[in-house]
């Protein structure tokens, strides 16, 4: 929701009309909203860590039949929320002129994209965020790739990833140039596999003390405040399942409250991806009121009333998306998630 708030501060005329009501709010999410990316990195290396090696030794056999279905089930839902958003960018385009709407795609476009060779290509992207897409996918198979190579032994297999962590904290994510590669990113998700691993062993805090300094070293040689996020993120996650294992008894939520946080955490990824093409609509409308009653009384309320809006619609998009689209299509994958 953050990620879809920092977009909401970013593109358009709604972003630009809020800005000058709230600039406080609308500079912090602006300026930090989008470094929340990292708790997506850091979870997905926790979760991938525990799918593949839950303790260190590769457990699938067939290495290519993994990467088929991870690409699976990021580009079914993806390419169908592309056309989405290129039919919504049409749309948009015939109201509002401009520069963050993409133009209409060309072949080769549509098919860097399909392919997840977007941004090695430097192609234009056709929505906001599809670079995590791409990025994931890239983070999964060089992941795997570490575990391969060191799969007949379990301490070998994480102590590559251990390596690949250190090399890109403390090197490939300090220069931008390397952002369209797994590298950049994968101390971030190598963080969340190796909190994973030592969340499941018995030297917790010998393990958080190593993860700790690994990153306190990052920072020294280049704080960057989305790697300071990365390491309070896997950090938490792994005192978080000490924690509920200790418990014999966890703190729960209401039902109706837990209900909400499933749902809303189910269709994350469909939010993710359809919130642009809500976004480009929003403000094609907000435009077109602008255009007629924008210098009336209550100005400033109805691009509040648009703002607001345009995030309930996103949040009814994704859940919509997700059971009526990406719950359909997950049963076409070949083989278990």
């Amino acid at each position: 929701m953050l990620i879809v708030l920092h977009h909401f501060t970013v593109y358009g005329p709604i972003a630009l009309a809020m800005d000058t009501i709230a600039p406080a709010p609308m500079t912090w999410l602006f300026q930090f909203g989008g470094i929340t990316v990292q708790v997506f990195l850091v979870i997905s290396g926790y979760l991938t860590a525990g799918s593949l090696a839950p303790h260190g030794r590769l457990l699938v056999t067939s290495p290519w039949q993994a990467i088929l279905r991870r690409y699976q089930r990021l580009v079914l839902p993806y390419a169908i929320a592309l056309v989405l958003a290129i039919l919504s960018a049409g749309l948009a385009r015939q109201f509002l002129g401009d520069d963050f709407i993409p133009e209409a795609p060309e072949l080769l476009q549509i098919l860097a994209h399909t392919l997840l060779l977007h941004g090695v290509t430097h192609s234009e992207a056709l929505s906001a965020g599809v670079w995590y897409v791409a990025i994931d996918f890239q983070l999964f198979v060089l992941m795997l790739l570490l575990l391969w190579i060191g799969r007949l032994q379990a301490k070998l297999a994480q102590v590559l990833v251990v390596i690949g962590m250190v090399v890109s904290l403390l090197y490939f994510n300090r220069y931008p140039e390397w952002d369209n590669w797994a590298i950049y990113f994968f101390g971030s998700y190598a963080l969340g596999a190796v909190a994973y691993w030592f969340a499941h062993a018995r030297r917790l805090a010998w393990g958080l003390s190593l993860l700790t300094l690994v990153g306190l070293v990052a920072l020294a040689l280049s704080f960057r405040e989305r790697i300071a996020l990365a390491l309070v993120v896997a950090v938490f996650l792994a005192l978080s399942h000490r924690k509920g294992q200790a418990s014999s008894n966890p703190e729960s939520p209401p039902s109706r409250v837990r209900h909400v946080i499933r749902l809303l955490g189910q269709s994350s990824y469909a939010l993710f991806l359809v919130h642009f093409s809500v976004l480009m609509l929003s403000n094609a409308g907000f435009a077109q009121w602008q255009a007629h009653y924008g210098s009336g009384l209550g100005a400033g309320n109805s691009v509040v009333l648009f703002w607001l809006a345009g995030l309930v619609l996103s949040l009814l998009a994704g859940v919509g998306f997700h059971r009526w689209v990406e719950v359909p299509l997950s049963r076409l994958r070949m083989g278990s998630s």
